[in-house]
């Protein structure tokens, strides 16, 4: 990647990923224990935001576009609720 301010984005994010994920393990019906980390999206929103703002201008979205692509289906990306609970 050439773009630099890309690549330390890519770096904050992965490093804020693990810093947030939780570790889990599971059972099989085998008795085999499986350990896994499980992310929490949501925490890192502010980087992902940073990194869509950047792509943005590399694209040259409109201003428009890019709230839109900032919001874009936040219930089910965040978990959070949206304005279109109520139908």
């Amino acid at each position: 990647m050439s773009d630099k301010n890309l690549v330390r984005l890519s770096e904050r994010l992965m490093s804020d990923l693990k810093r947030h994920a939780q570790k889990k393990t599971i059972n099989t019906r085998d008795g085999d224990a499986i350990s896994y980390d499980e992310f929490n999206v949501s925490e890192s929103k502010q980087i992902l935001d940073e990194i869509d703002r950047t792509l943005a201008r590399h694209y040259g979205f409109a201003d428009e576009e890019l709230d839109f692509i900032l919001n874009y289906d936040i219930k089910f990306r965040l978990g959070g609720e949206s304005e279109d609970d109520d139908e």
